[in-house]
Parts: structure tokens; C-alpha cells; sequence
């Protein structure tokens, strides 16, 4: 048995999570999100919301300071408002001492293709819109 570590954390996801080296990304992705034929690696997490997930990978994955953005969202149609679930995502980041973290959006097919050179893509029953997010890790 392993102390601190997040019960909803698979061995695969841990096991990711230490492969990942500085600038590699990981998307934690909506259930609507394509990620079976978008991963290089996926991980499935059937069950499990985007923020149970961000919340968990946030107690062990450092964010990169050293770049203009480290959390990337996919952005909704200029029509739409913005997710509710963005919110909760800032409320994470500040919980997890993040609060100060750069973000940008990027159109949904650019966040597609972004996707596919991903380190490794989470697949999530989560069933919010856009609720897409991608982390670029850092070293510590």
C-alpha cells in the first residue's frame, strides 16, 4: 500500500504520470471526446468526472511555469457562453496552489489534433460540454 496518493488513481495513470518528462502533455478529456482514436496512450477512467481527475493529478503533476500557458481548454462556438465547468476547474487550481497558472483556449479541432501528439490522453464519463482540458508538465 502507497500513502498520499489519490484512491481514484489507476496504475496505469500513476505509471504515465511518472513516464511524462518536461513539456509533455496529458488531456484529461470529456466523455464526448473522441479518445480512443485520438491517444498515442489511453487510460480509461470510467466513472470518474474531469474534476475528480484534475483534482487527483494535481496532488502529484507539476505545471509548467516556464511556458505561456500551461493548461489549455477547448473553446466553445463564439455563440456559446462559457462551460460552468471552467469555473470548477479554477476552483481546483486554486485549491491545488495553481491559482496563478496561465491558460488559453484553442478552437476544437485545433485542440484535436493537439491531442493526438499528447503523451497520453484520460478518457472521463464526464458529461459536461467542452469540458476538454489539456496539462503540460513540467520538471521539478
Amino acid at each position: 500500500m502507497l500513502k498520499n496518493i489519490p484512491p481514484n488513481m489507476t496504475p496505469d495513470l500513476l505509471k504515465v504520470l511518472m513516464e511524462m518528462g518536461h513539456s509533455d502533455e496529458i488531456v484529461i478529456a470529456d466523455g464526448n471526446f473522441p479518445a480512443a482514436s485520438h491517444a498515442q496512450r489511453l487510460i480509461r477512467m470510467d466513472g470518474q468526472t474531469a474534476p475528480e481527475v484534475l483534482k487527483s493529478i494535481l496532488k502529484l503533476f507539476p505545471l509548467d511555469t516556464y511556458v505561456e500557458a500551461a493548461v489549455t481548454y477547448m473553446t466553445t462556438p463564439q455563440d456559446e457562453p462559457r462551460p460552468e465547468i471552467w469555473a470548477v476547474y479554477k476552483e481546483i487550481f486554486i485549491e491545488s496552489k495553481e491559482e496563478n497558472m496561465q491558460s488559453q483556449t484553442i478552437d476544437r479541432y485545433e485542440f484535436y489534433e493537439r491531442s493526438k501528439k499528447a503523451y497520453a490522453i484520460i478518457a472521463t464519463s464526464e458529461s459536461a460540454l467542452y469540458a476538454n482540458i489539456i496539462l503540460k508538465k513540467c520538471f521539478i
